[in-house]
């Protein structure tokens, strides 16, 4: 769900409560939302309907954050209280009966809901949601088990100079007044409270329909119409090859993405509605390097495994990890070809394999790592594809989302259509594969799991190598070997991958890998294996040239200097930094070559840019201080955070930090993103122990906030 990013346990206990959807079925929510976002406060009224199930004297909401609630309707005799983040509904509940009721509440959720830059000078004013592993119930009184699935219809009013986006179709829009907009959004079918989703910012989107009819609205920053096309690229592509590939109608009305700034995570599957880290906003250039594809169709995916069909608990959670991690390769493979496919597969086994050779985790363990839920759940679903035939696994997807829709199942659910569709026994599976925490020996094989093409493609690279090495060659030897004749045997290699014959995906993966690891003391013969590695003109091949070839030789400084003319940031910035590092008397060309290169939005070619003129005094002479202005202007709380990381980086290298520097890491010690903000405080907490940086932390107080100045006195008193 958070590709890569989360691992969300499932498992919720409620201390001297039942399980509540056994005795109440919410039916319906009608959920009217007003926003202060410079207070960071939110006003709900919602509205339910539900069925008793059972006799009980009392059900209950999840509200973990609130400031006031009201009940102001309801259908039956009772009182209502507020204990242990729950609202409670006490009254004599008779299995049958059918109810409403309506309450208001008022809160500031401390997450959850994200207030973005409303109180900053400058950036990206937006509000967005996250509800799996943070949980809605923090402003929105709802249910903390994913085994409630509840219909909901949202009216949301704001700014009108704000686009809404929310789940489900939108159904129209009102005026109240001259500055404000009331957005109406319907949702047809049921899901779990930790799909309800809104964002709100400044927005643009294009339309595509997909081939069944559903509207695929895309949604971009107006300042970024130039980069749509390469971050939403084989959008309709993937929606198309999903819905054909899984059998099964895509079940929302709509579906749509927008980019976020500051996000948790990669991206979040709300139902109908995936949020993702603008981190992947992307130009062309940048595509090559960092795009959006995989994490588009895993999102994509997890609209049938996961929103449509829900694990009951964390036990279950591989069934959602897994199929999204597995479908999204499935996508992938249908984008980039076979080849990609397989050596995706064949990486993660070998990741799957080190943590193997540690002691494993099983597929059923809730608190498995992300790798184990992800990697190892799709691998699981690969070899049940193969075991039991292409025909029999997919009527059995078919048959398992269709007979649980709207539901939350179990793995024994699917094991169980999937023995009856392919009339074979699937003990020995699910023990191997799902239960046992260590791999069996079979899976060390793993070649045998991929195609005949891959095996053969790789293991004639290998073959041709030990023959001019006159000796087995296998990936490890290359590693570890001085052979004389290396270069000369890599330098045939990477001309065989030039060849129509052998030029595929993992040809030249291997390639890339075998550059990576050549030796780096200079011979004629290592100088030709290079040369032969830059007049390939792949991009991947000469990216590698520039990651781990950091001496350059003279004889290279002229192959070496044409990196910088390549379509990708990674290779640009690679290139300057070693070029600018091995040839100083050519620093101001390589700078003034540069000097207009942004790269990825996280700025970290610029921000290596500037630190760069700033250390060579020769180029940057009377704009040193215009340099240092714009690289400290990067840590201000307005910019996003991977940008803001990249300049304290590198004004820890400079040591250059400035008062209000050191304000905005206080600041972001006390970020959203708990990545950004673990970062503040490990390079804070060095900063405190360094007794130069005592007088300038005690004078930054007065450009800090109460909060902010209680974090750092804190942080003073315990390192």
């Amino acid at each position: 769900m958070k590709y890569i990013f989360l691992l969300f346990i499932y498992c919720i206990s409620f201390t001297g409560f039942a399980q509540q959807t056994a005795i109440v079925d919410f039916k319906t929510a009608t959920v009217d939302i007003v926003l202060r976002p410079t207070l960071k406060e939110v006003g709900i009224d919602v509205q339910y309907t539900f069925e008793i199930l059972k006799d009980t004297d009392s059900i209950y909401f999840d509200l973990r954050s609130v400031d006031t609630y009201k009940i102001y309707q309801q259908s039956f005799e009772g009182t209502s209280s507020y204990v242990d983040k729950k609202i409670i509904l006490k009254s004599n509940f008779k299995k049958g009966e059918k109810h409403t009721v309506g309450l208001a509440a008022f809160t500031h959720p401390a997450k959850a809901m994200y207030f973005i830059d409303w109180n900053a000078k400058d950036g990206r004013q937006q509000v967005w949601t996250q509800g799996q592993g943070k949980y809605t119930s923090n402003w929105l009184p709802s249910f903390d088990d994913v085994n409630e699935k509840v219909e909901f219809d949202f009216s949301i009013t704001f700014d009108k100079r704000y686009e809404v986006i929310a789940n489900g179709n939108l159904l129209k829009k009102e005026s109240p007044n001259d500055s404000l907009t009331k957005w109406y959004f319907d949702m047809k079918q049921p899901m779990s409270s930790y799909l309800v989703a809104f964002a709100i910012g400044k927005y643009k989107k294009k339309v595509e329909i997909s081939k069944s009819g559903i509207p695929l609205e895309m949604y971009y920053y107006p300042e970024d119409e130039a980069k749509f096309e390469p971050t939403y690229r084989h959008t309709k592509r993937i929606f198309d090859f999903l819905e054909e590939e899984i059998g099964v109608a895509y079940p929302w009305q709509n579906y749509k993405q927008a980019p976020v700034k500051d996000f948790l995570y990669a991206g979040m599957e709300n139902t109908s509605a995936t949020l993702f880290s603008d981190s992947f906003v992307v130009d062309s250039i940048g595509f090559i390097d960092k795009n959006y594809v995989n994490v588009n169709a895993h999102e994509l995916a997890h609209q049938w495994f996961g929103n449509l069909v829900t694990a009951k608990s964390g036990e279950h959670h591989w069934l959602q990890e897994g199929f999204a991690t597995y479908y999204a390769l499935l996508a992938e493979k249908e984008i980039f070809g076979d080849d990609y496919f397989y050596w995706k597969l064949y990486q993660s086994a070998l990741q799957l394999q080190a943590m193997n050779d540690g002691k494993g985790e099983s597929l059923l363990n809730p608190k498995a790592s992300s790798l184990t839920f992800y990697q190892k759940g799709a691998w699981a679903l690969h070899v049940l594809r193969t075991k039991v035939g292409e025909k029999p696994f997919k009527n059995a997807v078919q048959r398992y989302l269709n007979t649980y829709k709207f539901n939350s199942v179990e793995t024994d659910d699917f094991i169980k259509i999937v023995e009856a569709e392919s009339g074979q026994n699937l003990d020995t599976f699910v023990k191997t594969w799902l239960v046992n925490a260590q791999l069996s020996d079979d899976f060390y094989d793993f070649d045998k799991l991929l195609t005949q093409d891959i095996r053969i493609n790789k293991e004639s690279m290998f073959a041709y190598l030990g023959e001019m090495l006159g000796a087995p060659a296998q990936v490890a030897s290359f590693r570890e070997t001085n052979h004389p004749n290396i270069c000369f045997s890599i330098s045939s290699v990477i001309k065989l991958f030039g060849s129509d014959k052998n030029k595929g995906y993992v040809s030249e993966e291997l390639a890339v890998n075998l550059v990576k690891n050549l030796p780096k003391e200079t011979s004629d013969i290592q100088i030709r294996a290079y040369k032969e590695a830059f007049q390939t003109n792949n991009i991947k091949i000469r990216q590698a040239i520039a990651q781990t070839l950091t001496k350059i030789p003279l004889e290279l400084k002229t192959e070496y200097e044409s990196l910088l003319n390549d379509d990708s940031y990674v290779t640009k910035e690679a290139a300057l930094y070693n070029l600018w590092a091995n040839f100083p008397a050519d620093q101001k060309k390589y700078l003034d070559q540069t000097k207009n290169i942004q790269g990825f939005s996280d700025q970290s070619f610029r921000i290596l840019w500037l630190t760069l003129a700033i250390v060579t005094k020769s180029y940057s002479g009377n704009n040193t201080p215009f340099y240092y202005k714009e690289l400290s202007g990067y840590t201000d709380r307005s910019n996003h955070f991977e940008v803001r990381q990249n300049a304290f980086i590198y004004i820890n290298e400079l040591q250059a930090f400035s008062d209000k520097n050191l304000a905005d890491l206080v600041n972001g010690a006390l970020h959203h993103n708990w990545r950004f903000a673990s970062f503040c405080r490990n390079l804070l907490d060095k900063l405190i122990k360094n007794p130069e940086y005592t007088p300038n932390l005690k004078r930054v107080e007065k450009l800090l906030n109460d909060k902010e100045k209680a974090y750092l006195n804190k942080r003073k008193t315990t390192k």
